[in-house]
């Protein structure tokens, strides 16, 4: 092995060596237990972020845990068409290479680039998986829009539309005036941003005045152009200003357009003026309030949003008295905020505008885009998702699927529960057609392709039809994931591996990704008897990784950080020659290994997970810290004693026993999700236990060549830290694998560590006594040498160790042990008083379990000057806490204001600080007397 650790050298040549021995593929035994997990598949536009890198990395723990358990295997991989985020990637490609919009070019072109995009990142995205660890079989890969795909999605539309749950109708939804296309209420964000509050008159259409004697209301608005669709105005019917007015009509500024004033509870009295504008086709509460009151929807904007040169009016069951059905020219096909300044001078011409002022709004914004969205009725698809949440809800209340956090639950009831239908068509070339066609007369006939359609409903050749130029959500087709990848309704292993065991995914799309597949997969998917299957058993849901400002990570706001840059480091960058600007990293080779361990640790129950460099440096270091003792190992064992089992010392038992639990910890912890949990009882036993420990008397004893202990030395050594490496192989398979191959002594049959069993758990050799005997014996060395490096001493230095109230059984292991504790601490003698004995003067005395133990000074062992001065700084730095302390204490406005909680931390950090300030003056004077 290489002295210097240099996982570049190493870990790609690792995993080619898994593919060329096809370690990676599952033979399967259908008398053996299935692990079955789906990775939820990557956007094809562009490289994996940290995020994937997250999820990946705890899936194939997982992966690798249950193969080494003897399990079959089934990890399905695959990469998803990502249908608004492709189509306006490639688009702005397009524009920023020749300057040409979509109006330019032809669908056919546009999807040529399109899948020329997606054959060369699918490539690059499988690389960067690999290069990440996944082990999976890379031969069963899918994509949501390969052939079987595109066909399973279409039989799914067509059965759901002939059972009545699709349906099609003209509804107020979100328009992305960039993308030109509907967007869920799910990809919405609203924003605070500065804008122009207008108050303006609407004059009554009679004699009408107020009770202040004014012959018009106010109305305050942000959209002053949407004045063109009005068609009412609310008041609320307890609010004694405006209820007698309640049927009575205002004329519309402008456009002179009479509406009535109606009653309503959406209407605040105690908000702006108490009278709101009803525009029902450019407002999502004006719209329900137009439903409720049987009034009509008039639309002004086309899909460009642009006015129109006449009204669109819907559901018109009520007449509008003096109505004009043309817009003013003066804004006919211009754009709405263009408009929106031409609308507010003409009102300030006519004296109509009462005031205006500047106040910050919420204003909705597509993710998508990053720009802001309007309301706009369009016909759009809808599938009703209530008939099918109502079985998936049950699901989870049933126990049938387990929440890990538990508290993501209720998150998901709270959507569940006042579910909407979805709308599940987009105004895109790129994603699943809608298998549906039209007439001339708007007929609606759904089927695989025309010719069907036309022998199933008996149409004339004559009759024209032309097919939907819409395209499914893609969450649609991503709902379908966890069944449509395993060939469902063919597969004969299907109910092998479904439901699968686990999702692991980001809580952040409980609802665009989660819910609906527990939905779309309960109504399709049936066994034998007809019973609905559910299409996960346990939905383990990560924190979202954040930027150091707190942001998301994502490649829209281009804050993404690829993780091949702290596998690969430097060399890397200048390969890709991408994203130089986003790299808070400093181009070292850190390796999968440690990012890997570093994204497992990080994962914590919490919703955010803040990237910490730090981290990353530490876990390399681990890793570094066992590629250390390997070579130790690698160096100093002989392999005709790895069988040897006797002899073996109370440390040799203990470092057995103490290994012994950490299989039982972390095995507990990778079954209940707790990565982060596994990450620390590994770190924890390999650097503080074994390394700290156990090497460092292995090295002792090797120079001591007594060899009957190095019997049981060679014994432990090997067989606990092969062990260790298949234990840590589910997080760290690169150094494990390397390592194991090396230390292994048949060569020709050492094949993989991947496929060896996990380790077992055997409660018979965890010994506590054991445990608690070396255990204080860690103790002591530990504080003695805190106290070594307290007081100044120097490692070379030896000093007398005085030990008192020690019980039989200790003392009997510190005898046999004696001159290890001396190398471990550098102790001249040792003297073991009896109880009634005092310690000598000018002792530091400590006690553990209580065996009393005490260190004497004096001027040759330590510089007194120098200590005391450090000394005194330590109780002046404490003091200033303590006077700070007791002045918050002390003020009585403080106690009044701050709350409990802080008044108490601030005691109880009083009272600390006063125990240290003791302890100081007691080192102080100790040492000033010497």
């Amino acid at each position: 092995m290489g002295k210097i650790y240099n996982p570049k050298i190493f870990e790609q040549k690792i995993y080619n060596y898994w593919e060329k021995n096809n370690l990676l593929k599952n033979n399967f035994d259908n008398s053996k237990e299935c692990f079955s997990i789906m990775v939820p598949p990557p956007n094809i536009t562009g490289y994996l972020h940290i995020g994937h890198a997250l999820q990946y990395t705890l899936i194939d723990i997982l992966v690798r845990y249950h193969r080494m358990l003897g399990e079959n295997i089934l990890c399905q991989v695959g990469i998803d068409h990502a249908g608004i985020a492709t189509q306006n990637l490639i688009e702005q490609k397009i524009f920023n290479k020749t300057g040409k919009t979509k109006n330019c070019y032809s669908k056919k072109f546009l999807l040529n680039n399109i899948w020329k995009w997606k054959n060369k990142y699918c490539k690059i995205i499988y690389d960067q998986m690999k290069r990440l660890g996944l082990s999976t079989d890379w031969e069963k890969t899918r994509f949501t829009m390969d052939k079987k795909f595109i066909k399973s999605v279409k039989n799914i539309f067509i059965i759901l539309y002939n059972n009545n749950l699709i349906y099609k109708k003209k509804r107020l939804i979100h328009w992305d005036l960039k993308l030109k296309t509907v967007i869920s209420d799910l990809e919405i964000k609203h924003k605070k941003i500065k804008t122009n509050l207008w108050y303006i008159k609407y004059l009554f259409a009679d004699k009408t005045l107020t009770l202040n004697k004014k012959n018009y209301l106010i109305v305050a608005t942000t959209r002053p152009e949407t004045l063109l669709a009005d068609i009412a105005i609310a008041v609320n019917p307890l609010d004694k200003r405006y209820n007698s007015l309640i049927g009575k009509f205002v004329i519309v500024p402008i456009i002179h357009r009479q509406i009535p004033i109606i009653a309503d509870n959406y209407a605040k009295i105690t908000k702006g003026t108490g009278c709101v504008k009803i525009s029902p086709a450019h407002d999502f509460n004006d719209y329900e309030i137009a439903i409720k009151h049987n009034l009509p929807l008039i639309n002004i904007l086309d899909l460009n949003g642009n006015i129109l040169t006449t009204y669109q009016i819907l559901n018109n069951k009520k007449n509008i008295i003096n109505f004009n059905n043309n817009i003013p020219k003066n804004l006919q096909k211009i754009n709405f905020i263009k408009a929106r300044k031409i609308v507010i001078n003409e009102i300030i011409h006519k004296n109509l505008l009462d005031k205006y002022e500047i106040k910050y709004t919420l204003v909705p914004f597509s993710i998508r885009s990053n720009t802001i969205t309007i309301p706009m009725l369009t016909d759009q698809w809808y599938l009703k998702t209530k008939v099918l949440s109502q079985e998936a809800i049950n699901a989870v209340k049933d126990k049938q699927i387990i929440f890990f956090p538990e508290k993501y639950k209720n998150m998901f009831y709270a959507w569940m529960n006042n579910i909407q239908d979805w709308c599940i068509s987009r105004q895109l070339l790129w994603g699943h057609k809608i298998p549906a066609w039209y007439d001339i007369k708007n007929n609606i006939y759904v089927g695989n392709n025309e010719e069907e359609i036309r022998k199933k409903y008996n149409l004339d050749k004559n009759i024209s039809l032309t097919q939907d130029t819409d395209v499914l959500d893609t969450w649609f087709s991503s709902s379908l994931w966890t069944f449509i990848t395993l060939n469902w309704p063919d597969n004969k292993n299907f109910f092998f591996f479904h439901p699968t065991n686990v999702i692991i995914s980001g809580f952040d799309i409980i609802f665009f990704w989660i819910s609906r597949m527990i939905m779309m997969t309960m109504y399709f998917v049936k066994n034998k008897n007809n019973i609905s299957q559910i299409p996960f058993k346990n939905i383990f849901l990560t924190g979202l990784i954040r930027d150091n400002k707190g942001n998301k990570m994502s490649k829209s706001q281009g804050n993404v950080i690829n993780p091949m840059y702290f596998i690969e480091g430097n060399s890397y960058i200048k390969k890709t020659k991408k994203f130089k600007n986003n790299l808070p990293v400093d181009n070292k080779i850190y390796g999968a290994d440690a990012l890997r361990f570093t994204l497992a640790a990080l994962s914590s129950t919490g919703r955010d997970i803040y990237w910490d460099l730090t981290r990353l440096e530490g876990y390399r270091n681990f890793c570094n810290k066992i590629w250390n003792a390997s070579i130790f190992i690698l160096k100093n064992i002989k392999y005709e004693f790895i069988k040897t089992k006797k002899n073996l010392s109370i440390i040799d038992r203990w470092i057995w026993s103490e290994y012994y639990l950490v299989i039982k910890n972390y095995t507990k912890a990778l079954n209940e999700y707790r990565f982060d949990n596994a990450t620390n009882i590994l770190y924890s036993f390999i650097w503080n236990k074994f390394c700290d420990w156990y090497l460092e008397y292995s090295k002792i004893i090797f120079q001591e060549n007594d060899q009957l202990k190095c019997i049981s030395i060679h014994y432990t050594l090997y067989n606990l830290f092969e062990s260790l490496l298949r234990l840590s192989h589910p997080i760290i398979p690169f150094i494990t694998e390397v390592i194991w191959q090396k230390i292994i002594p048949n060569q020709k049959n050492k094949n993989s560590i991947m496929i060896q069993s996990f380790p077992k758990l055997n409660d018979v050799f965890i010994e506590k006594k054991i445990i608690n005997i070396f255990n204080t014996f860690i103790n002591i060395i530990t504080i003695i040498r805190n106290y070594r490096a307290e007081m100044n001493i120097k490692n070379k230095t030896r000093i007398n160790l005085y030990i008192r109230n020690i019980n039989n059984k200790f003392h009997t292991f510190l005898k046999q042990y004696i001159n290890i504790f001396k190398k471990f601490v550098n102790l001249n003698k040792i003297f073991f008083l009896k109880k009634d004995i005092n310690f000598p003067d000018k002792t530091f005395i400590n006690n553990i379990n209580n065996i009393e133990f005490a260190i004497q000074l004096n001027n040759k062992i330590i510089d007194q000057k120098k200590l005391l001065d450090k000394i005194n700084k330590k109780i002046n730095d404490n003091q200033k806490i303590i006077n700070f302390l007791n002045k918050n204490i002390k003020n009585q406005s403080f106690l009044s204001k701050a709350p409990k909680i802080i008044i108490k931390k601030n005691l109880q950090k009083l009272k600390k600080s006063k125990i240290l300030k003791t302890e100081l003056l007691q080192k102080f004077f100790l040492i000033k007397n010497l």
